[in-house]
């Protein structure tokens, strides 16, 4: 029946799809309003009072502002840096409170720690099991680049180290880098891959 009368069924179904967007579309219209208010309707009373109100006010100047704010604790050394700025920008309104007109000093930055020199042969650090690329980089960085300095390091040398390792502090002891850099470093493979796994 269906593909006998499919061009009836087709345009009924159009004209029922026009007939629910018509009476949708007109539904979800608002009410058309004639009068907007205006501020204006009210009359120049409320403006010219507002404007009174305005007018006998005192000037923000007029009123003690406190000359001082404490920073939060910590500012200078663990906070945001929204916070280092809020702490630079009060003491230079401290200082113009005191009427010291004289021009900031700029202050040199600290030179880097010198790293030892590397040695002209690095060793290939990530080797050692636990050492990727990142900490590689920053080994050296801190001039650490073959298995006989890692060999070298005492417990001291490894508690430094952690201050610096950030979210790697700890693993150094945790994957034994001193003993791995000890067998490397003394070209001893097989006492190495007998302890801490193939190569």
């Amino acid at each position: 029946m269906i593909e006998a009368n499919w061009l009836i069924f087709a345009a009924a179904l159009l004209i029922c799809i026009v007939i629910a967007w018509w009476l949708f579309a007109r539904g979800s219209k608002g009410p058309e309003r004639s009068h907007r208010p205006d501020v204006l309707d009210e009359g120049v009373g409320p403006a010219q009072r507002n404007q009174a109100l305005i007018d006998a006010a005192a000037p923000a100047a007029q009123y003690d502002l406190p000359v001082h704010i404490d920073p939060p604790a910590m500012a200078g050394t663990m906070a945001g840096l929204g916070e280092v700025i809020a702490v630079a920008a009060q003491e230079e309104v401290d200082r113009a409170v005191d009427h010291d007109h004289t021009p900031p000093q700029t202050i040199a930055a600290e030179p880097a720690p010198e790293a030892e020199p590397a040695p002209a042969t690095a060793d290939d650090l990530r080797r050692i099991k636990g050492l990727g690329p990142k900490l590689q980089t920053l080994l050296a960085s801190l001039g650490v680049t073959t298995f006989a300095q890692i060999a070298a390091w005492t417990d001291a040398d490894l508690d430094a180290l952690d201050a610096k390792l950030g979210a790697f502090a700890g693993r150094p002891r945790r994957d034994k880098w001193v003993e791995q850099a000890r067998l490397l470093a003394s070209g001893d493979t097989g006492g190495y891959e007998a302890e801490f796994g193939k190569l």
